[in-house]
């Protein structure tokens, strides 16, 4: 199915609200954590940013 120039447009204007990081890990972890993340109903993603976030909460807390 192609992609109409009004999605195409809407993407663009999406990203452009985020930023990237791009992580390297073991060979095998990306499967775990994909399976783990299921496990909880998140995408990948989501779960990387709510481990973040929490992991941030925590720290400052102990400050």
């Amino acid at each position: 199915m192609a992609v109409s120039e009004a999605q195409k447009k809407a993407s663009v204007k999406y990203l452009e609200k985020l930023d990237e990081i791009r992580i390297r890990m073991p060979k095998g972890k990306k499967e775990l954590i994909k399976a783990h993340a299921d496990a909880q109903g998140e995408s990948v993603n989501g779960f990387i940013n709510r481990a973040v976030d929490e992991t941030m909460e925590r720290d400052e807390a102990k400050e």
